[in-house]
């Protein structure tokens, strides 16, 4: 069981590591090429930023651990709003300040009730499926761009990636491109040992273990802004996540092979998901701050779930 948890530890921390090196030198490489700010942050950005996930899923359906991939992707999405709004919250009020949020969580929400009628219908989310996923990214990153261009979405990038020196940006994205797989196929490995050590489905630790390990990157980076008193935009940051998880993620690992729906995600995990998520409606509609007592509320619902999501599935 040991050695189980080490790869995964070895495997997230190649995964954390790999995938910011491979965002910080593709967005450099874009700068250079003259693409603009815009369309690198609506892309390169997004879908670099939700690789660790990506590669984890791609890996998990080439080993037919589908499991995997529906507790990664679904429990990511808890996790992102639950745990990464709850955390900081702690420390600092949240507010919701960036333009065109409330657009971005209908697109959310659409996504979400998208997957759980594939999975009630179709029974998983296969080829014509994903790439039903895909499409749809590519309007919403079009729409994304054309409401950029009026100057009504806000896009912000690390500065200074423009500056990165060419040795520099071609050693990040080798060493994304390179461990990035490797990071995916440790976790994958030492998330099934784990799984057979507790006792527990490949899903269960898909939706806890997986998905929290996958989601550390964005829950630093939040944990941090609140403690320099800008967490103002978490919420647009999750629910962009979100989206690319769902579209991105699910888009293309469905086009690797066959998703179908593990035991228990239609009567738990995909209503949860939903749920959590439709929680943010009142925050993002009326623009409340996500307060100390909404945050330790958000904590506490997690800590629900995951002991309902480490139990016996049906």
């Amino acid at each position: 069981m040991l050695t189980d948890l080490a790869l995964v530890a070895a495997g997230l921390a190649l995964l954390v590591f790999a995938g910011d090196a491979l965002v910080r030198g593709a967005v450099a490489l874009s700068l250079r090429l003259g693409v603009p700010a815009l369309v690198v942050s609506l892309t390169v950005v997004a879908f670099g930023t939700s690789a660790p996930e990506m590669l984890v899923s791609v890996q998990a359906t080439l080993d037919g651990a589908t499991g995997l991939v529906f507790g990664n992707i679904v429990g990511s999405n808890i996790a992102n709003i639950l745990l990464i709004m709850g955390v900081p919250a702690l420390i600092s009020p949240i507010l919701v300040s960036q333009k065109g949020v409330m657009r971005n969580f209908v697109v959310m929400i659409g996504a979400s009730l998208l997957l759980i009628a594939a999975c009630f219908f179709l029974g998983g989310v296969f080829f014509w499926t994903g790439l039903l996923f895909l499409v749809l990214l590519a309007f919403m990153i079009y729409d994304a761009y054309r409401l950029g261009k009026a100057g009504r979405i806000e896009i912000e990038l690390e500065e200074g990636d423009e500056h990165m020196r060419p040795l520099v940006v071609a050693a990040c994205i080798l060493g994304g491109v390179v461990f990035l797989p490797l990071g995916a196929h440790l976790l994958i490995e030492g998330a099934r040992g784990a799984a057979l050590a507790f006792g527990v489905s490949e899903a269960a630790i898909g939706l806890t273990l997986v998905a929290v390990g996958t989601s550390l990157p964005e829950l630093a980076t939040t944990v941090m802004a609140a403690v320099r008193r800008q967490a103002d935009v978490a919420v647009g940051n999750v629910v962009g996540s979100n989206i690319f998880n769902i579209l991105a993620v699910f888009g293309v690992a469905a086009l690797v092979g066959p998703l179908p729906t593990p035991a228990g995600f239609l009567e738990l995990d995909l209503w949860i998901m939903l749920a959590s998520s439709l929680l943010l409606l009142p925050f993002i509609a009326l623009r409340l701050p996500v307060a100390r007592l909404a945050g330790l509320a958000f904590l506490t619902a997690y800590v629900v779930y995951c002991v309902l999501a480490l139990g016996p599935r049906m």
